[in-house]
């Protein structure tokens, strides 16, 4: 042993190197060595086990045995193998996988293999990430169940199952014009949706075009969502609908039905009956006007698209009530508007609906170019000074129903749609001619101008559903904040100060 502490090379033998063990390193001076003070005594050399010495002579170096796994299984790591270091993330993760009991939600089972360390490994990183989402639908409302240790994929798969369908229409106004809450359980908070309403004069196929455009096929006469007049009420004048109907589609639109506008059979029924008016009104069609006012009012504030139906063009006093209807509208809520504050509308624009003139239960001449091109030009003429847009977004040439007419022969063209008279399937066509007849003939439909009736609603059900969807209040609402928005507008209605004084004003 030399004074700096290394081994002579004569000690163990001739030639003979030590053999240097796993935490030895090579020392410095006393004093030099930052291992610590117990690095720093003489290396006394370590005897055999079995009390002999080390053999005299060189040392045999034996070759290293590396034992390895056969090319074709090292792709095909085992799954009960220790994990040893940052592992890479072979299987892909199974969303609706049942998780053993010691898993964690929404981490993969190798996970839980993970000795601890400082910091996550990166398999929770890379696997938390894309299931978290999943979990988290299927978790949503499940309460207790949700701690269990395995998840039912046909629960996950109800939680993202479309809506229940509607059967029938529901009241959203009843007919003593008090608000209805039971349409807020078909509602979602999404929002993606259409509402469009519809107003006309009693008898004109109100309820009958709505049921068409929802839901409805014109065979299917007898289960319409929306109640129409039967022979009977038409027979004694009567009017079907009563206050507002809701209806909600899968597509999500919004369809409100209501009640006939300056309607006969509602003050005949008041005069005869006596009901007792509000103390507000004096005469009972003082009181019919005014209900018409406030659908038509709130109309204009909740919907995106509004139908006028006519069975005839035109009259002239519908065309009046709706220019007065657009006079009593309430002011859209402005951003810092609250129950209590001023209902004007301060930092944005006023909102206005888009309205689209039906002309239902059309004749041959009514779709003649020449006749068509009048109506436009009346009801341009009509509505020249209102807000509510009432041209440009509906056509009847980029239908195709008038192929022989340019983009251009409707110059002031306004939202108009015709409908034909509906007809049975046996009226379509011509029956078949007797055996003296030419046989070609016979199978050829007949001649009516215009295109079959269910040929003409699904094109109009096609127009309306690609209206534009403006925006109803300064923010964006979801169906249940439509909801909570519309029964605030339809109580300022009932309250409105400018109906108030309309009403003193008829009395």
């Amino acid at each position: 042993m030399s004074e700096s502490g290394h081994s002579q090379p004569g000690m163990y033998g001739q030639g003979r190197r030590r053999r240097r063990r796993r935490g030895d390193r090579d020392v410095g001076p006393p004093g030099q060595n930052l291992s610590g003070p117990s690095r720093d005594r003489e290396y006394q050399p370590r005897e055999r086990r079995d009390g002999s010495e080390d053999p005299p002579g060189p040392l045999i170096q034996k070759t290293p045995i590396i034992l390895a796994k056969p090319p074709g299984e090292r792709a095909k790591p085992s799954l009960n193998a220790p994990v040893t270091g940052a592992p890479v993330l072979e299987k892909p993760i199974m969303l609706m996988k049942a998780r053993d009991d010691g898993a964690k939600t929404g981490t993969p089972p190798e996970s839980t293999a993970q000795p601890s360390g400082s910091g996550p490994s990166k398999i929770e990183r890379e696997g938390q990430r894309p299931t978290q989402p999943v979990y988290q639908i299927q978790n949503r409302g499940m309460g207790a169940s949700a701690s269990s240790s395995a998840v039912d994929p046909m629960v996950g798969q109800s939680k993202l199952l479309p809506p229940e369908k509607m059967k029938h229409s529901i009241k959203l106004v009843d007919d003593q014009m008090n608000w209805c809450d039971s349409a807020m359980e078909y509602l979602r908070d999404q929002t993606d949706m259409l509402v469009v309403g519809v107003i006309g004069l009693q008898g004109t196929g109100k309820s009958t075009v709505m049921s068409l455009l929802s839901a409805n096929t014109p065979e299917e006469d007898q289960s319409y969502v929306f109640r129409a007049q039967t022979q009977e009420i038409k027979e004694r004048g009567g009017n079907q609908s009563t206050g507002i109907d809701f209806f909600i589609t899968q597509e999500r639109v919004i369809f409100l039905d209501t009640q006939p506008m300056l309607s006969p059979s509602i003050l005949d029924h008041l005069i005869n009956n006596d009901r007792k008016l509000p103390p507000e009104y004096n005469l009972p069609h003082t009181y019919v006007e005014m209900q018409s006012l406030q659908i038509a009012a709130f109309l204009f504030t909740v919907c995106h698209v509004i139908i006028v139906v006519q069975d005839w063009f035109t009259d002239l006093s519908l065309y009046r009530f709706l220019q007065t209807a657009e006079m009593l509208k309430p002011s859209t809520p402005s951003a810092s508007h609250d129950s209590a504050g001023s209902s004007g509308n301060d930092d944005g624009a006023e909102y206005y609906p888009h309205i689209v003139f039906l002309q239902n239960k059309a004749k041959r001449d009514d779709f003649c170019p020449r006749n068509l091109k009048n109506m436009h030009m009346v009801v341009d003429k009509l509505m020249a000074h209102s807000h509510l847009k009432y041209k440009g977004t509906l056509s009847m040439l980029d239908c195709n129903i008038f192929p022989g007419l340019g983009p251009d022969y409707l110059s002031p063209e306004v939202n108009m749609f015709l409908l034909p008279v509906q007809e049975s399937d046996g009226e379509d066509n011509l029956t078949k001619a007797g055996p003296g007849t030419y046989p070609l003939f016979s199978l050829l439909p007949g001649y009516k101008g215009h295109a079959s009736f269910s040929t003409m609603v699904s094109k109009l059900r096609s127009q309306i559903l690609t209206m534009p969807r403006c925006q109803l209040s300064h923010t964006i609402l979801t169906e249940k904040n439509w909801f909570h928005y519309a029964a605030r507008i339809w109580d300022g209605v009932k309250k409105s100060s400018a109906l108030s004084e309309y009403s003193r004003l008829l009395s």
